[in-house]
């Protein structure tokens, strides 16, 4: 977090996801011979980034589940279903991050809850800060890319069908691809 794209920038202080140019996307296995991948539409973040001290940075971010989105309308609503989602007793899926530790000047990884079908379990994201800069509207944006995989049956996701050439019609691996924009906020006074 102490790497930008111009020197004059203080990238420490409170920022809120740009959902517009923000993507929370997902890739999964199916039928063992291709990838589906989805993302989800609707969500809102918050984080506090400190450049001195990014130990101190923390995130946090709601999902709309039913924002789900694959490209296909009867996955989508198969993946809502209490199969995988189950959104009708669970709408959101939260991340809290818990910590943040700095790799490099580009590279941190960022501990949190996860919480995915009313189950909590702790994930580690790679990110990457890809740099910072103020928009021609004056907003300051930071930028990041992360990833992590996951197993879906942490979060008790495990619907399944079984091939009749062997193995599962979906990978219990999921890959998580997040590609961050946050504008910062201005201090109230």
């Amino acid at each position: 977090m102490t790497t930008s794209t111009s020197p004059a920038i203080d990238l420490s202080g409170d920022y809120v996801l740009d959902v517009a140019h923000t993507q929370l996307g997902f890739v999964a296995r199916h039928a063992m011979v291709t990838k589906v991948r989805g993302r989800f539409r609707e969500f809102e973040g918050n984080a506090h980034l400190d450049a001195a001290h990014p130990e101190r940075s923390t995130a946090s971010v709601v999902i709309e589940a039913r924002s789900i989105d694959t490209g296909n309308a009867d996955r989508d609503a198969h993946l809502r279903s209490n199969d995988f989602l189950d959104m009708e007793h669970h709408p959101q899926i939260t991340f809290h991050s818990t910590a943040v530790e700095k790799i490099d000047d580009k590279h941190y990884k960022m501990t949190g809850d996860l919480t995915i079908k009313g189950t909590t379990c702790p994930i580690t994201v790679d990110f990457v800060f890809t740099g910072v800069a103020v928009d021609p509207f004056g907003n300051v944006r930071a930028g990041f890319e992360g990833s992590c995989t996951l197993n879906r049956k942490d979060w008790g996701v495990a619907w399944n069908a079984p091939l009749e050439a062997g193995g599962l019609l979906v990978s219990d691996k999921v890959n998580l691809e997040i590609e961050v924009s946050a504008i910062k906020q201005q201090p109230t006074s």
